[in-house]
């Protein structure tokens, strides 16, 4: 692509270095269970730009192939991607595997089996967040997250205020309704208004949130992908924090958990 691309969020950003701002982005990739030749391809553009990467897993039938293809690259964090990405909502309503539509009891047996799995497939990577399947969650169960480990969520679209360990993504690369990838003109407009949203106030600070879905792009959205991370990778008015320091949580066999489980030791003495 041109260096002209994205000439809507260039002057966002633009105006955003002429006032000595900064905007934080994030990125999160879905769905992933298996190594697999998009895996290897969404991992080498994360090593070319640079920039850290939020990869939701989905626990059942994760494969061991998956934690070794992620050895080494101690930018990517792990993420709970559901249970089995299986839709449970009723014929009629939009598709979601944790909406309020089966009992919360086994619903969070199904997160904490989950946490567990990939807490011991990816010591030291995994962070107890959870990205519910199509990113829908019911306010019951999501109520109740952090009673099954997993006190982190992400979902999509910007929130009404500030939550503790929330972080959304708001950029999709999918147009999910015709199966393809943005076009550079639609993602364009998409993150000048995300951009813009920011610099006048709103978000309170809200990181921008990248969602890409490796196992579901198009050429369209490679490219896509591509041309957005090599755009924002190493502009001076953006920052890409660890996630585990977004969601403000410690990964697995952290000092956060190591000092939970003594807390824990204490209580029982």
């Amino acid at each position: 692509m041109s260096a002209a691309v994205f000439p809507l969020a260039r002057a966002a950003l633009e105006a955003a270095r002429d006032d000595g701002r900064t905007i934080a982005f994030w990125w999160r990739d879905d769905d992933a269970r298996r190594p697999s030749e998009p895996l290897t391809r969404l991992l080498a553009l994360r090593r070319a730009a640079g920039v850290p990467l939020a990869l939701a897993v989905i626990p059942d039938g994760v494969e061991a192939g998956l934690a070794e293809a992620l050895f080494g690259d101690d930018a990517v964090a792990v993420l709970l991607h559901g249970w089995r990405h299986a839709n449970h909502a009723p014929k009629g309503q939009k598709r979601a595997e944790f909406g309020d539509h089966r009992p919360i009891g086994m619903m969070l047996d199904e997160a904490a089996a989950g946490r567990a799995a990939l807490a011991e497939l990816f010591p030291d990577r995994f962070l107890p967040a959870f990205v519910p399947p199509w990113n829908r969650i019911g306010e019951g169960f999501g109520a109740r997250l952090a009673g099954a480990g997993v006190p982190g969520l992400s979902t999509f679209g910007r929130t009404a205020s500030a939550e503790p360990h929330r972080l959304n993504t708001h950029l999709d690369l999918m147009n999910w309704r015709e199966a393809r990838g943005l076009t550079p003109a639609e993602a364009d407009r998409l993150l000048a208004a995300e951009i813009d949203h920011r610099l006048d106030g709103g978000g309170a600070g809200e990181p921008i949130g990248l969602l890409s879905h490796h196992l579901q792009h198009d050429e369209a959205a490679w490219t896509l992908l591509g041309a957005l991370l090599d755009f924002l990778a190493r502009r001076s008015e953006i920052v890409w924090p660890p996630v585990p320091a977004l969601f403000d949580l410690p990964l697995t066999g952290g000092t956060g958990e190591a000092d939970a489980r003594v807390e824990q030791s204490e209580k029982k003495c």
